[in-house]
């Protein structure tokens, strides 16, 4: 492949049906789901990928039941803790590590876990292999609004593009090159919307938990067969 893309937008759908499917706890689902995730930000590691975003838990998925909610909550800060953990055993090369950043309204979620949010990127912060953005209660119109907000609040004369890239939850990295969208949906659902305006689109209908290796390289073998034009 010629092109690697920089950075990747994913939609990771379909826990919950893949459970369903296996007669198994939703729950079940959401955990295959998240080390199918440290999986693909390993693979992406490996191609030469700097950026990933993801999609880990929308505005909307508050309205679910609360054990769901709540189990989703303890498996966001049980991953995270697993990674700190690591970072104090022992010495981190930070050029060969992951930063982490979580994107969102993180006012809404427990003390301990905003915590544990704070330290796991406080820890990360400087080291250089792969960004990861985790989306956690985020919505694109939220993300709009709260960057339009800010800027009247610091400076209502710059209402411009490129300063309101910056205020974007996303700051100053590159817009997606690629938004892959596992699960058989075929919609964007209120993703990173200002910044995916130029990027490829890549459906897959395999459920998040099934999608593997060999389909991440599908869908970069995709987007290196494709134009981009940026609206020209």
């Amino acid at each position: 492949m010629k092109k690697i893309p920089t950075h990747i937008a994913l939609i990771p759908d379909g826990n919950r049906r893949w459970a369903k499917k296996r007669k198994l706890p939703t729950l079940k689902g959401h955990q295959k789901g998240y080390q199918n995730f440290l999986d693909f930000c390993k693979w992406c590691r490996e191609r030469q990928v700097k950026i990933v975003t993801a999609f880990g838990f929308s505005t909307e998925n508050w309205n679910r039941s609360k054990k769901e909610v709540d189990y989703l909550m303890d498996l966001f800060e049980f991953g995270i803790k697993r990674h700190i953990e690591r970072y104090k055993k022992g010495k981190v090369d930070k050029r060969k590590e992951t930063k982490i950043k979580v994107i969102g309204k993180k006012e809404r979620f427990s003390e301990s876990l905003q915590k544990t949010i704070e330290e796991i990127e406080k820890l990360t912060k400087d080291n250089k292999k792969l960004q990861v953005n985790i989306a956690l209660d985020y919505g694109g119109k939220w993300d709009i609004l709260q960057a339009v907000k800010k800027i009247i609040k610091t400076n209502p004369n710059k209402i411009e593009e490129k300063t309101f890239q910056k205020n974007l939850s996303t700051g100053n990295i590159p817009d997606p090159d690629l938004v892959i969208r596992v699960g058989g949906e075929k919609r964007l659902s209120n993703f990173v919307i200002w910044q995916i305006a130029y990027s490829e689109l890549y459906f897959s209908d395999k459920f998040w938990p099934d999608f593997s290796e060999k389909d991440l390289d599908e869908a970069l073998k995709e987007y290196d067969r494709r134009q981009r034009r940026f609206g020209q």
